[in-house]
């Protein structure tokens, strides 16, 4: 028998989208707009940092039913926030070097009225994460997009024998039960494992491994 699924309201999305702006200690939700047509959220008003901007796109998109989230909120900084844009690529560039770990010279930084552009390629998924991260809350930016991309130097082949070992460095008495496929980024974890630990445990161990961009975990449970 099929079990029905409850359509949500856009009435009860938008109320249940306020009260998440209100719960979120980052923003104020009286700075904030929010309509919803058929499942989409539209974010305006103004806020004084990006990082509030930013934060209430993450809270939209917290909200069950939720499709889509446009975020038209504008920055306005404070004077004594306005930095120039010479300014604010140094600080791009230290944050990088600093918190990042990233190697700059590999990156193009532009910054053009306080919005900041990341451009490049970076060899793992976790470093195109922290660079957004660290950008992100420079006081001073405006918005950000982040056009880096992943490119792995290892091959099919080495991502695999990597995987591989590193499964039989922490699945121990499993890992010989769990077969490895790559595709390009993609990696398909297979076989039997006898706790559901060992299967998220081989999972980490595939995200671990430099320049994937998506795990297929068909790993089954027996116990």
């Amino acid at each position: 028998m099929a079990v029905a699924t409850q359509t949500r309201t856009d009435v009860q999305i938008q109320a249940d989208v306020v009260a998440e702006l209100k719960y979120e200690p980052r923003v104020q939700a009286n700075e904030i707009g929010v309509v919803v047509k058929d499942g989409v959220v539209a974010l305006t008003g103004w806020v004084d940092s990006y990082g509030k901007k930013y934060a209430a796109e993450e809270a939209a998109h917290r909200v069950r039913g939720v499709k889509a989230v446009a975020n038209d909120i504008e920055v306005r900084l404070p004077l004594s926030s306005e930095r120039t844009d010479a300014d604010l690529a140094a600080a791009a560039v230290r944050a990088l070097e600093w918190d990042a770990l990233i190697n700059v010279e590999k990156l193009d930084v532009t910054v053009s009225k306080g919005w900041v552009t990341l451009k490049g390629d970076v060899e793992w998924p976790f470093q195109k994460d922290d660079a957004e991260r660290v950008v992100r809350r420079l006081t001073g930016i405006k918005g950000l997009t982040n056009l880096l991309t992943v490119k792995p130097r290892v091959t099919p082949t080495d991502l695999k024998q990597k995987i591989e070992q590193a499964l039989v460095r922490t699945a121990q008495d499993d890992a010989n039960r769990i077969t490895v496929e790559v595709d390009g980024n993609k990696v398909i974890l297979k076989g039997t494992v006898r706790a559901w630990a060992e299967r998220q445990e081989a999972e980490r161990a595939a995200w671990a491994a430099p320049g994937v961009l998506s795990v297929d975990n068909r790993i089954t449970v027996s116990f």
